[in-house]
C-alpha cells in the first residue's frame, strides 16, 4: 500500500464499536446536558457580558449572544449527527478517522489535545487565583512561592493549588464515572442556582433607561460582540467524547449536545439583559462585572456568593474537559497512534493510563508554565475540529453504509453543514497572528509524531488485539 493510500485509509466503525464495548453505558441525557453546561458556563458568564457590552455592543450584547448561538447551533447539529450515527469514544478525532482517513483524524485529534489540555490548565490557574482571593477574605494566605508558575524573578516557583485541584478532579473521575457525574450534576445545579439568584436580585434594580441606546456601537458593534462571545459557547463539543458511555446514544447524544446549547444561550441572554439593565454599559469594562453591578446596588452579600459561583463554574468545566481529554487520549492510544498503553481499559471500565497521563501533563502546565499567551490556542484547536466535523457531514452522507444508520440528521442538508464549516473558517481568521504561529508549531510537531511513530504503530484494520 502506497504512503498516500495509507494515510487516507479510513477506519472501520465495527472495530471501534468492538473496542469501546468495554465501557459501561451509564450516562443519561440529563447527565450529558450537565456535562455540557459544566463545560460551557464558567466564569465567562460573570465577566464577558459586561466587558463586551462596554467595549463593543452596549445592551445589544443580548443580540450578540443570539448570533453567536446561531453559529454554534449549526456546528452543534453536525456534532449531534455524528454522535448519533457513530456512538464511539474520541469525538471528532474518531469521526475524522472514519470519514476522512487516518492522517486527517490524527490532525483533528492533535487539535483537540491542544484544546482540552490547555483549556483545563488555564482554568486551573484561574481557579487557584479565585481560591486564593476567597480564603484571603478569611485572613488566610498561602506563601507566595507556591501560588504561581515558575518565575523566580517574581518570587513564585509552583502553583500548588492549581495542581491539587487537577489531581482532585482526576481522582474523583477515576474512582467511578457514576460518582463523578453525580457530583458534577450537583455542582452544576449549585452554579445555575447562583446565576438564578443574581437574576432574581438584579431584576429589582433594572432601569429600562440603561437599555437606551440599545446599540450604541451600531450593528457592526453587535457583530463584533458576537465574534468575541462566540468563544463563550465552546465546550459543548466535549459532550460527544462520552458517546461510548451513553445509554441509548442515538437518542440521548443529540439531546445532550443541542440541549446544552439551548440552556446556555438562555442563561447568557438573561444575564446580559439584567446586567446591562442594572448598570450603564459604559461602567461595565471591569474584570468582575456581575459582582461589580451587585456592589453598586449595595448587594455585597450576593456579590460574595457570585465568587462561589465562579469557583463552581470553573470546577465543572475542568471535570468535563479532564474527562473528555482522557477519553480522547484513550481513543488515540486505542488506534496505536500514541503508545498503546493509553488505550487500555481497567477493571473499573475506565481508561486509567490515559487519565494518569492527562493529569500529569495538565498539572505540569498549570503548576509550572505561564499560560497567558497560550490561552488563545484553545480557540483555534476547537475551530479546526468544528470545521472538519461540519464538512465531514458531506462525506458521512455520501457513505452508503454510514448513511443507512438511523439517527439524528442535520436539517437543510447540505446547506447548513457548508455554512457551518465556512463560519468556522471565518472565525479562525479573527484570531491573532501569534496564535496562528504558535498553532503552526504545534501541528508541525504533531505531523512529526505521526510520521515517525503513529503511522508505523497504527492498528488500522488490524484485529489481532
Amino acid at each position: 500500500m502506497g504512503i498516500f493510500q495509507r494515510i487516507f485509509q479510513k477506519e472501520d466503525l465495527e472495530r471501534y464499536l468492538q473496542k469501546d464495548s468495554h465501557f459501561e453505558r451509564t450516562l443519561s441525557a440529563i447527565d450529558l446536558i450537565a456535562l455540557g453546561i459544566g463545560a460551557v458556563i464558567g466564569t465567562g458568564i460573570f465577566i464577558l457580558p459586561g466587558t463586551v457590552a462596554a467595549t463593543k455592543a452596549g445592551p445589544g450584547i443580548i443580540l450578540s449572544f443570539v448570533l453567536a448561538a446561531i453559529v454554534c447551533a449549526v456546528a452543534a447539529m453536525c456534532y449531534a449527527e455524528f454522535a448519533s450515527v457513530l456512538p464511539i469514544a474520541g469525538s471528532a478525532y474518531s469521526y475524522g478517522n472514519i470519514v476522512y482517513g487516518e492522517m486527517i483524524g490524527w490532525i483533528i485529534g492533535w487539535a483537540l489535545v491542544l484544546e482540552y489540555v490547555l483549556a483545563v490548565a488555564t482554568v486551573a490557574v484561574g481557579w487557584a487565583a479565585y481560591f486564593n482571593s476567597f480564603i484571603a477574605g478569611f485572613g488566610l494566605k498561602l506563601p507566595k512561592a507556591i501560588t504561581g508558575s515558575f518565575d523566580p524573578t517574581h518570587g513564585t516557583y509552583i502553583n500548588v493549588v492549581a495542581i491539587l485541584i487537577i489531581c482532585l478532579i482526576a481522582w474523583i473521575i477515576d474512582t467511578g464515572l457514576k460518582t463523578s457525574i453525580r457530583l458534577n450534576n450537583i455542582i452544576v445545579v449549585v452554579k445555575l442556582a447562583i446565576i438564578v439568584l443574581f437574576l432574581l436580585v438584579g431584576s429589582f434594580y433594572v432601569k429600562p433607561s440603561n437599555w437606551t441606546p440599545f446599540a450604541p456601537f451600531g450593528g457592526t458593534g453587535i457583530l463584533k460582540g458576537a465574534a468575541v462571545v462566540f468563544f463563550a459557547y465552546l465546550g459543548f463539543d466535549a459532550v460527544s467524547s462520552s458517546a461510548a458511555e451513553v445509554k441509548n446514544a442515538k437518542r440521548n447524544m443529540p439531546i445532550g449536545i443541542i440541549g446544552t446549547l439551548v440552556i446556555c444561550t438562555i442563561f447568557y441572554i438573561l444575564v446580559s439583559g439584567v446586567l446591562t439593565g442594572m448598570v450603564s454599559y459604559k461602567q461595565l469594562n471591569v474584570d468582575d462585572a456581575v459582582a461589580f453591578a451587585l456592589q453598586l446596588v449595595h448587594q455585597n452579600f450576593v456579590a460574595g456568593i457570585i465568587s462561589i459561583g465562579a469557583l463552581a463554574g470553573m470546577f465543572t468545566m475542568m471535570v468535563t474537559m479532564i474527562y473528555s481529554s482522557s477519553r480522547l487520549l484513550y481513543s488515540i492510544g486505542r488506534d496505536g497512534l500514541l503508545p498503546r498503553f493509553l488505550g487500555k481499559i481497567d477493571k473499573h471500565h475506565a481508561p486509567k493510563n490515559a487519565m494518569l497521563t492527562v493529569t500529569i501533563v495538565i498539572s505540569i502546565l498549570a503548576g509550572l508554565i505561564p499560560l497567558d499567551q497560550l490561552a488563545n490556542l484553545v480557540n483555534i484547536g476547537t475551530l479546526i475540529a468544528f470545521a472538519f466535523v461540519s464538512f465531514g457531514i458531506l462525506l458521512l452522507r455520501r457513505n452508503p453504509k454510514l448513511n443507512a444508520i438511523k439517527g439524528f440528521r442535520v436539517p437543510l442538508y447540505p446547506v447548513l453543514p457548508i455554512i457551518s464549516g465556512l463560519l468556522c473558517l471565518f472565525m479562525m481568521t479573527q484570531l491573532s497572528m501569534e496564535t496562528w504561529l504558535a498553532s503552526l508549531a504545534w501541528f508541525v510537531l504533531g505531523l512529526v509524531i505521526y510520521f515517525s511513530y503513529g503511522i508505523r504503530h497504527s492498528r488500522m484494520n488490524k484485529t489481532d488485539d
